[in-house]
């Protein structure tokens, strides 16, 4: 008599092949940041749901990219271009073997845009 055994198996780290990888990420913030932005001019009453769309189009790009087990959390700044100075700080808990981030910058005439993708492992 034969009894299969459905198991679950669980990982408490990620195979090498679906590990977060920054550089990969920063490609695909930069491809969208200048296929959304390029030629845009900074518009106070629209760039509320320019933000989201920007945001949506990064996590949806990345989740093609198949990362098992990682939550993605996207954050995108748009800010009109007047040469004042920006500075950003972000404090997160977690597994530096695991977890990463990837960030980039565009900028033009009208305005500027930081994307920052968190990429926390689930275990």
């Amino acid at each position: 008599m034969s009894t299969e055994v459905d198991q679950e198996t669980f990982s408490l780290r990620p195979n090498y092949k679906n590990k977060f990888r920054a550089n990969q990420v920063r490609d695909v913030i930069r491809k969208v940041l200048v296929d959304k932005l390029d030629g845009c001019e900074y518009n106070a009453d629209s760039v509320s749901s320019l933000t989201k769309e920007v945001a949506d189009a990064i996590r949806d790009k990345l989740k093609q990219q198949e990362y098992d087990r990682y939550k993605l959390i996207v954050n995108v700044f748009i800010c009109e271009q007047k040469g004042d100075g920006v500075k950003m700080g972000c404090r997160c808990f977690w597994d530096q073997d695991t977890d990463s981030y990837a960030q980039d910058i565009y900028m033009n005439k009208s305005l500027f845009a930081v994307a920052t993708v968190f990429g926390i492992y689930h275990y």
